[in-house]
């Protein structure tokens, strides 16, 4: 199996992966992911298109993410994982989306605009 590469993005958020066949291993900009995202929350995401697909512990993921947070960027490297495996095999894609993980999320932050305080909000109006 060669080495397969794809991109997942959330927010401002972007996580270019490299999945190929090992032992499980998991590293984020050369770190282990364990301490890259401390909470079990976030490494529980990490690994849910494994655990849905019963693949945890086939593969090595290294993992490129930046810009964003913390949880854009486990939510990236998710979307990214569950692209990866529909790509090694598209059985998988029913399983992945049922859960929801083969969906871009594309809520973004609004933009400012001129003249008001922030996207929405606009400053005080005094009628006197």
């Amino acid at each position: 199996m060669e080495v397969i590469h794809t991109i997942g993005r959330r927010k401002t958020s972007t996580a270019r992966i490299y999945l190929s066949e090992g032992k499980g291993n998991v590293t984020v900009n050369k770190k282990d992911y364990k301490d890259f995202f401390p909470t079990s929350v976030q490494q529980g995401k990490v690994d849910q298109p494994f655990v849905i697909t019963n693949t945890l512990g086939q593969y090595d993921v290294k993992v490129n993410v930046n810009g964003g947070g913390t949880t854009g960027q486990v939510e990236a490297v998710r979307l990214a994982i569950s692209r990866a495996l529909v790509e090694i095999d598209p059985e998988h894609k029913p399983l992945l989306k049922a859960e929801g993980l083969m969906t871009r999320d594309p809520r973004m932050v609004e933009r400012k605009k001129p003249g008001q305080k922030k996207a929405r909000k606009k400053f005080q109006f005094s009628k006197r």
